[in-house]
């Protein structure tokens, strides 16, 4: 008995962090179309930000945890913006970096998933994601949070546990080319909003408070961190 479940952890283990097959070119431009797809249309964009949202807030979340702050909750609304509070030292770099965390995770995550993709480990990104999803969501105070985060939980658990090695890699490719090209556009979106007036309050103006660098710098790195990491993951998802 103790041997046959030796034997099935380590199978489960070979599966989860074992390295798979890239799949085929066309599957990887496949994926990208179709992420590029929903990235760019307005209306598709409005309900798929959700997903960016995720990204955005968990990172707070997570920074805001290893920099020793305490993790109140994270809330994520309808109209796709979200709220992560934290408390802790109002100044200082722990609130620095959690300022800074929001709009650069969704690339950078894109990037690491790249890097994993790149290496074989197609079914290891997608456990990795899912249990993210599953801790962030203990987090999360709000119903349409919650809800949220279980579509998008149970839908990286149902495909890494119950779909063929192809619908995993159709996936995780999708997943992260829509996290690297979705990264790029609520910089944009920023950039346009503080323009007309109708940010006051943003990631970028409460880091100028913090730092008194102009939000101008800090809307620049943003840019930067999500145009490279959509370059450097873009390399390596096509095998450049």
């Amino acid at each position: 008995m103790q041997s046959t479940a030796n034997a099935s952890l380590t199978d489960l283990w070979d599966r989860v962090f074992g390295t798979q097959a890239a799949p085929d070119e066309w599957l990887v431009i496949a994926t990208g179309v179709v992420a590029l797809a929903v990235v760019v249309p307005h209306g598709i964009w409005r309900v798929a930000r959700n997903a960016i949202t995720i990204a955005h807030e968990g990172g707070h979340g997570l920074i805001a945890l290893l920099t020793g702050r305490r993790l109140d909750g994270i809330r994520l609304h309808s109209d796709t913006s979200g709220l992560t509070v934290s408390r802790g030292k109002p100044t200082g770099l722990g609130m620095i970096l959690t300022a800074a965390s929001g709009y650069t995770a969704p690339p950078l995550l894109g990037l690491g998933g790249a890097a994993l993709l790149a290496a074989g480990h197609i079914t290891a990104f997608l456990w990795i994601a899912t249990a993210l999803l599953i801790v962030m969501l203990v987090m999360i105070r709000n119903a349409y949070g919650a809800l949220t985060m279980i579509i998008t939980g149970g839908t990286f658990l149902l495909v890494s546990w119950l779909t063929s090695s192809q619908v995993q890699a159709a996936f995780a490719y999708a997943a992260v080319w829509f996290l690297l090209l979705g990264g790029v556009r609520p910089a944009f979106e920023l950039q346009s909003k503080r323009r007309r007036g109708g940010v006051g309050d943003s990631d970028a103006d409460q880091l100028s408070r913090l730092t008194h660098v102009p939000a101008g710098m800090w809307l620049f790195l943003f840019h930067a961190v999500s145009l490279c990491s959509l370059l450097g993951g873009g390399r390596w998802l096509l095998g450049l």
